[in-house]
């Protein structure tokens, strides 16, 4: 269950390095703030001379109002010091924070479908909320440690010197022992939290699942099957946590003891110095004041090291998003596509989802002349939305080419293509706003009007008037305050709203009842009047004004021809249309 540690290249380092150095005034006032408190760090061990030599043994006055007035204005300069950096170094974090996760959603949006559909839903999210808090720590808190307990180190080691250098050369046989555990447990803990970090976007997906499935888990009865897989889940994290948790807790025990060796230490050699002559009591204790403080700092790198260890993990995960490769590439240079009337040609194209699965696509040859409705039917599984699906570029083909106005489809701009597209999918995908937002989806500028036109034409304008407060209605998460056929008109609003040359129309009335898809389906006619379109189709009932079918066996085009061509071949589409249109006896038929 263990796994690698993972590390930063130096191109990752270089490139957080880039982003810490934008804010390098901050940076440098943060600095400047840290030194300020290791100073005053160092002051405070210092005055422990003054304190007990002229206080408490030679008993003078004067040192008796004027140290502790130092002691106020030193400690007013640290709180000072430690606000200062606190902010300017939380501000530079979380605004490299918010560049992450601005630039993982950004990359994850651009990226081809094909990668959405290869990585979990909860793992996509765990990278830009959790893995990006972690970083957060590693930048913003431990990066504050680190400099304030080196300039804290450095005044110490003044200090040190500076009473007693024979002294601080005895301490420092034990203090590098200290420094073998901050390496040692690093590792672990990166390697750990790699773990958890990956059980934990699992979780995040499994969640996810089972929430937007609840419906269908307590229809099959499942409760206590999928509350059995999250606490396998849970247990898996908690081995991760547990292990991390020993990681960290194990290196500072381990320091402590080695600290309190070389305190042994510099108690017995000191305090013989002292008994001898050659130091006094205020020396002494100012010296062991200093050397205190001076482990402390050097106790807390090994929990900072840990952070960091975390965050590195992290950041690789987040980098490994940033630095993918997309499927889909575009020229340097690409054309700009123009017009209001296509013709795409499919030639000799074939397409798989992945190298070593089957061709969803066989050496497709095909062409949809402009304003033509291209019916596209046949069993599941036959190919039909991964041909359409190459349209938009959702999916690049395999072999072969295709071509939109006779050009190659990978000459035009991305956005210049699917400019002129619009889709209806099957699965009807709404967005939690109003319905005036959903439409407008189709066309961000739309106006109110357009947009009242739009649900009219998609027999949508009634029901949504039938809404407490109507296009201003906010439909739920998925659209789950409405029915499937509310749902489906909405988006078939959005489609006519974009108004669009090319139209894609998987199986965009399967969610409508007898009635309302009537009503659609000459909505659909008027919209299709003109356009070069695709009609998924499964009920044959619904292509009946079809310029074309093509029957999708296998990846193949096994049939070709109009309604009536079909028919008299009485091939597969036959059998489909038979199937569909055999009816039941009636009741009346049934007592005969």
């Amino acid at each position: 269950m263990e796994k690698k540690n993972p590390t930063l290249s130096r191109e990752r380092r270089k490139k957080i390095i880039s982003l810490v150095s934008e804010y390098k005034y901050r940076l440098l006032l943060a600095s400047l703030c840290m030194i300020v408190v290791a100073c005053t760090n160092g002051a405070m061990a210092l005055l422990v001379k003054p304190v007990m030599d002229d206080i408490f043994i030679n008993q003078n006055r004067d040192m008796l109002l004027l140290i502790p007035g130092i002691a106020i204005f030193v400690f007013f300069l640290k709180g000072l010091g430690s606000y200062g950096s606190e902010y300017l170094m939380n501000y530079i974090g979380e605004n490299i924070i918010r560049f992450f996760r601005d630039s993982l959603y950004e990359k994850i949006t651009d990226l081809p479908i094909s990668f959405i559909h290869k990585e979990k839903t909860g793992a996509l999210m765990s990278r830009i909320t959790n893995d990006v808090n972690i970083v957060k720590g590693m930048v913003s808190t431990a990066v504050i440690n680190i400099f304030r307990d080196f300039f804290s180190v450095i005044a110490f080691l003044f200090v040190i010197f500076y009473r007693d250098w024979q002294l601080a050369l005895g301490a420092f046989i034990v203090l590098p022992l200290a420094f073998y555990p901050i390496v040692l447990f690093g590792r672990r803990v990166r390697r750990f939290s790699t773990g958890t970090q990956e059980t934990m976007a699992d979780l995040n997906s499994f969640l996810h699942e089972t929430f937007v499935g609840s419906k269908i888990i307590k229809i099959f009865n499942l409760q206590n099957f999928e509350k059995n897989r999250f606490k396998e889940k849970t247990e898996k994290l908690f081995y991760f946590e547990m292990k991390k948790v020993m990681a960290k807790a194990l290196s500072s025990p381990i320091m402590e003891f080695l600290g309190g060796l070389g305190i042994a230490f510099i108690i017995w050699f000191g305090g013989l110095r002292v008994i001898n002559g050659t130091s006094t009591p205020g020396t002494f204790f100012s010296f062991l004041t200093a050397v205190m403080m001076l482990y402390e700092p050097v106790k807390k790198l090994s929990r900072l090291n840990n952070t960091i260890q975390e965050g590195v993990a992290s950041a690789t995960r987040i980098f490994d998003v940033l630095e993918e490769e997309s499927a889909i590439l575009e020229k340097n240079n690409p054309d700009t596509l123009e017009g209001n009337s296509f013709d795409i040609e499919f030639n000799n194209v074939s397409f798989a989802y992945n190298n070593d699965e089957a061709p969803a696509l066989n050496s497709i040859n095909l062409k949809v002349l402009p304003g033509e409705i291209l019916a596209l039917v046949g069993m599941s599984g036959g190919g039909k939305t991964s041909l359409v699906n190459l349209v938009p570029r959702l999916y690049d083909v395999t072999k072969g080419t295709l071509l939109i106005a006779g050009k190659n489809i990978k000459d035009f701009s991305i956005k210049s293509l699917r400019d002129h597209i619009s889709i209806v999918t099957q699965e009807p995908i709404l967005f939690n706003e109003s319905v005036k937002d959903n439409i407008r989806y189709g066309k961000m500028d739309a106006t109110d009007l357009e947009i009242e036109n739009a649900a009219k034409a998609a027999f949508a304008h009634d029901f949504i008037q039938g809404f407490p407060r109507g296009f201003d209605t906010v439909i739920g998460e998925l659209g789950s305050r409405l029915s499937g056929g509310e749902k489906q008109r909405i988006c078939i609003a959005r489609a006519l709203i974009k108004d669009s040359p090319i139209l894609i129309l998987d199986e965009a009335t399967s969610a409508l009842d007898s009635q309302a898809e009537r009503v659609v389906q000459k909505a659909l006619e008027n919209l299709m009047k003109g356009r070069t379109s695709f009609v998924i189709a499964h009920r044959l009932s619904t292509i009946d004004y079809a310029s074309r079918i093509i029957l999708l066996k296998n990846g193949s085009i096994k049939e070709e021809g109009t309604h009536d061509e079909l028919m008299a071949l009485q091939g597969d589409y036959f059998k489909l249309q038979t199937m569909q249109s055999t009816s039941y006896p009636t009741e009346n038929e049934r007592r005969r």
